[in-house]
């Protein structure tokens, strides 16, 4: 598979969570279209790592995946304590974060 096909195919993926990112107010969606967009960095690094030759790339996509495992729990936890003070989950229920 040449390398323009993977990029292509990353930058929908990009796009794609980018678009759910900004058009959401359900902070699931949100946390996993930004999950999309990791994934889509990741096939970036795997593409060019392929085309290149070059293995140190992966200890890269490694180091995303475990960004974006930790994320995920702490976003979770965030998530389930303010659904429990304001019973919702919308992204206007976590303005009262705001300092």
């Amino acid at each position: 598979m040449p390398l323009e096909h993977l990029l292509f195919v990353a930058f929908v993926l990009f796009a794609t969570g980018g678009a759910g990112v900004l058009a959401r107010r359900n902070i699931l969606v949100v946390m996993m279209s930004i999950e999309l967009m990791l994934n889509a960095v990741n096939l970036v690094f795997v593409a060019f790592a392929r085309s290149l030759g070059d293995n140190g790339a992966h200890v890269m996509v490694m180091m995303i995946f475990v960004v974006a495992a930790v994320e995920i729990a702490i976003g979770m936890a965030i998530v389930v304590n303010m659904y429990r003070q304001r019973q919702s989950i919308g992204a206007d229920a976590f303005r009262i974060m705001r300092g």
